[in-house]
């Protein structure tokens, strides 16, 4: 992509639909995402509606992983910051930071882990979702030993939110990154 001004001013390549132009199954999903926790069509949603069956089952899933995952907020807002680096998602680093932060994670991971460093100073669950979740956008595997210390500390339901986490917000990064969802005018690019 271009230097960070250009960025910001270039457009999504799907444009925003107007009510107007939307079918009545874009409405029905576009209305759901708007009523529900997260007041409003942002991120990759835009996108999304231009298959409107997709959107409304990615908001279902994504519903469970960002509101309702066995996973505390400070391990799920993690696992999705070391996604959005993994795939140089912006605009997925820009929501979610934020999140991170307030579900507890330390500051100093976040902008460790925004320079592309393994972060200093992790609480040890804060290590194994690190570990886990790079060796996994990395190797597209986790060994046995690697497994086993995941089940032990999370357990196995944590475990495969965690799984769950790091491939739905793969598939967000994707979609932000192919239709160029730009970065708010005026925010600078966290890396």
């Amino acid at each position: 992509m271009a230097d960070d001004n250009q960025e910001q001013v270039k457009k999504p390549r799907f444009p925003d639909l107007g009510r107007e132009q939307m079918t009545e199954a874009q409405k029905r999903v576009y209305d759901s995402l708007a009523g529900g926790p997260r007041r409003g069509v942002r991120g990759p949603f835009g996108a999304l509606l231009q298959s409107p069956e997709l959107a409304d089952r990615v908001r279902e899933l994504s519903d469970y992983l960002r509101f309702r995952t066995s996973l505390p907020a400070r391990l799920n807002e993690f696992a999705i910051l070391i996604t959005a680096r993994f795939w140089g998602a912006k605009f997925e680093w820009f929501a979610h930071r934020p999140l991170a932060l307030k579900g507890g994670l330390p500051e100093s991971i976040a902008n460790d882990l925004a320079q592309n460093k393994r972060p200093a100073n992790m609480k040890p669950d804060e290590e194994l979702v690190y570990d886990f979740c790079t060796t996994l956008h990395r190797q597209h595997f986790v060994d046995d030993t690697l497994f086993k210390r995941a089940v032990a500390m999370l357990g196995e339901q944590q475990v495969v939110d965690l799984i769950g986490v790091s491939g739905y917000y793969t598939l967000v990064s994707m979609m932000l990154n192919i239709a160029e969802i730009p970065l708010p005018v005026g925010e600078k690019s966290p890396w």
